[in-house]
């Protein structure tokens, strides 16, 4: 697949073949991606953009103190492995400290100038303590230099805060080199040594601010990466690895497709050889290897992460060629499996291609399939899946189930900034909706299935709390999603605090439990204006009426503040086409419209009427955006 990208490259069509990049590198080992890096930064993403506007492009202004040409290859092949485009702009030598405490700096102006998700890496090196320790020193004067060190950039982190909005500092822990503490022949004093320079790292793991990731480096180092080579650390002033520097790209990929809203949410598991030993239908319940002997232990391992994950709300489904009898009688009764039927949103055991049952799976779960990570030990299976449907991440696990756990973790999928007690009910909230289907097939129509599912709707200013839950909403929401524009926690906090803005949260809950939080509502006043910036929903609720009712709230709010009419945008992307006509049947008439974006304007002559079958309670705050307080919606009374 390198000799794919090199051609490419000499005949001059790499940037009109970008979208087929993501496949070619997806089927190559860690040791190609280097080349293939050095192929694809030397494209112009303004080239790629010119010939594929629609591809997701993200900034990144790295700095540092050590030379970190190298970074650069590394991450333009880590964000094209996501279907991403980096747009990398590499600072001075050792200019981090000035780059950062300087607002008028280059790097302000390139994060504040970037179209979509923007970075700057600071990435910290060793070099930064040893090069201000002057023989003879002792652990004392080691602990001295990194207590300034870290003192000097948490001010550099609230420097960032106070000059950006919406982009993240991505800053790294120090490797501890062996080169400085065998130049202590004190064992005590050498302990002294480690432990000061732990405390270091550990203060940046805890820099608690929203605008700011830490990558641990100890966990890359842990598996056997070398932190610095000496030869190029002394002639080239290179302090980290080649090879460090590509682990620490590959973890500032998953950071990347975050921000882009390519979180991961559901993984999808085969049987066979990948979540037990041997083949069910060949050796029956009784013969599989799941609990007792290496290999046994080696699966049952790999079942501990699987339910793991699963406990912190990634969605778990199975896809099996096999009879579903003996699957669901596994999953249900065999005393090695600490997975159970339960435990998964849909167990498919059939004899029928999987691709078909993933996309199957993705319609019944409604979630797009490039939600979807699919492990599976079969070449033919995994490359199948690659083909028919290239938004699914294949994770192919080895005939070696010891290295399950590696090859399932080693991307970060569903790594996520922060957890909300939305997601840790995830996969509740996906049983209940099981229970909703089959309630629904006991009905003649969707309408009297809508009336006895009692729907209540609540509408809200976001609270405090709920703001990581707003902003992980537009970061993975793309279906009903009328804007995409992705908003980092940082941004969403702004935002309740402008003055002339509205941050509204939409929870719901209906006779099979509470839905919790699923959308919200950005909007903007503008002399007599109002703007509807952005209007998410989940997936887990269309097709409920929910979005009229909330709509409908929004409009007689807004005829009720003082509001001459309400403006609202739709920008079209390969997932929300489903909403394209959403304000026009809302009683919107379209302003302008282009193939790529609409804006649309309500009069407010006449507000929707109600949706009957909703019970909806809006709150637009203490103060609307016209300075008045709204008029009251309660909980029994629905929005006209």
């Amino acid at each position: 697949m390198s000799d794919t990208l090199a051609e490419l490259h000499r005949a001059g069509r790499l940037a009109a073949e970008y979208p087929s990049v993501r496949g070619l590198l997806a089927e190559l080992p860690d040791d190609a991606l280097p080349r293939a890096g050095r192929f694809l930064a030397r494209l112009d993403p303004a080239e790629v953009l010119a010939a594929h506007p629609a591809t997701p492009s993200t900034t990144l202004y790295v700095t540092g103190h050590g030379t970190l040409a190298a970074l650069t290859p590394a991450l333009t092949a880590e964000f094209a492995r996501h279907g991403l485009l980096a747009q990398v702009r590499l600072s001075d030598f050792d200019g981090w400290v000035t780059d950062l405490a300087d607002p008028g700096s280059t790097l302000y102006a390139t994060l504040a100038a970037a179209a979509g998700p923007a970075f700057a890496l600071c990435v910290l090196d060793p070099a930064i303590v040893i090069g201000e320790l002057k023989p003879p020193w002792r652990a004392e004067d080691v602990h001295r230099v990194l207590t300034e060190k870290v003192a000097l950039v948490e001010r550099l982190a609230e420097v960032f805060a106070r000059t950006t909005r919406g982009a993240t500092l991505v800053l790294n822990t120090l490797p501890l080199p062996r080169e400085l503490t065998g130049q202590l022949v004190e064992l005590r004093d050498r302990a002294r040594l480690g432990a000061a320079w732990r405390e270091a790292n550990a203060r940046l793991l805890r820099l608690d601010r929203p605008e700011v990731v830490v990558v641990d480096l100890d966990p890359l180092l842990a598996d056997g990466i070398r932190a610095r080579d000496p030869r190029q650390s002394v002639y080239a002033k290179a302090h980290l690895s080649g090879e460090l520097l590509a682990g620490y790209a590959r973890e500032v990929g998953h950071l990347a497709r975050q921000a882009a809203g390519l979180a991961k949410k559901c993984l999808v598991l085969d049987l066979d050889e990948t979540l037990w030993g041997g083949v069910l239908g060949e050796v029956g319940p009784e013969g599989i290897e799941v609990a007792e002997g290496y290999r046994g232990e080696a699966f049952h391992r790999f079942q501990r992460v699987v339910k793991q994950l699963g406990s912190q709300g990634v969605l778990l489904a199975a896809v099996s060629k096999n009879d579903q009898e003996p699957v669901a009688r596994t999953l249900r009764e065999h005393p090695g499996m600490l997975l159970r039927e339960e435990d998964f949103a849909q167990v498919r055991a059939n004899w029928r291609p999987k691709h078909e049952n993933l996309a199957e799976l993705a319609r019944d779960l409604n979630l797009g399939v490039d939600s979807f990570v699919f492990a599976d030990d079969s070449p033919f299976e995994c490359g199948l899946v690659r083909r028919e449907l290239p938004g699914v991440a294949v994770v192919q696990v080895s005939g070696e189930p010891a290295l399950h756990v590696e090859a399932l973790l080693r991307d970060g999928w569903f790594d996520v900034p922060r957890l909300t007690a939305e997601d840790l009910a995830r996969p509740a909230r996906y049983r209940e909706e099981h229970a909703r289907q089959s309630f629904l097939e006991s009905f003649d129509s969707l309408e009297a299935y809508l009336r006895e599912l009692d729907i209540e709707v609540r509408v809200a200013p976001a609270e405090p709390a709920q703001l990581a839950r707003v902003s992980q909403i537009t970061l993975r929401t793309n279906q009903f999603n009328l804007t995409t524009r992705r908003l980092p926690p940082a941004e969403v906090r702004a935002l309740t605090e402008d003055p002339d803005a509205r941050v509204l949260t939409i929870a719901s809950a209906d006779r099979f439990g509470d839905n919790g939080l699923v959308g919200a509502v950005l909007l903007r006043r503008d002399g007599d204006v109002l703007r509807v910036e952005n209007f998410l929903l989940s997936c887990r609720v269309f097709a409920r009426g929910i979005e009229q009712a909330v709509l409908g709230a929004v409009l007689a709010h807004a005829r009720g503040s003082g509001v001459r009419e309400v403006r609202a945008g739709y920008r079209r992307t390969a997932k929300n086409g489903k909403v394209a006509d959403f304000y026009p049947r809302a009683g919107f008439e379209t302003v302008s419209a282009g193939p790529a974006e609409a804006e649309f304007r309500h009069d407010l002559a006449r507000t929707p009427d109600a949706v009957p079958h909703i019970r909806l309670s809006a709150d637009f705050g203490e103060q609307s955006p016209a300075g008045r307080r709204p008029a009251a919606v309660g909980p029994e009374q629905d929005t006209p």
